[in-house]
């Protein structure tokens, strides 16, 4: 199958999707849509000190987030 015929197809995919399921689809559309996320095991101590901050932030004020599920 040709990438013009594969792109025809997931648009017609799409084209036929209620609309709940494209609330659904976008998120992952949109990581789709960039480069690979690429996991870096050697981080600086700046770099861990950053995802440090972040796990905090999440532990001590969940409620600031937007869970997955609440995306449609």
């Amino acid at each position: 199958m040709t990438i013009n015929a594969l792109r025809s197809e997931l648009k017609s995919i799409i084209d036929d999707m209620p609309e709940r399921s494209l609330y659904a689809l976008k998120p992952l559309l949109s990581v789709l849509s960039i480069d690979p996320v690429i996991i870096e095991t050697d981080l600086t101590a700046e770099e861990k000190a950053l995802i440090e901050a972040g796990e905090n932030e999440y532990r001590e004020h969940p409620e600031t987030f937007v869970p997955l599920e609440s995306i449609r």
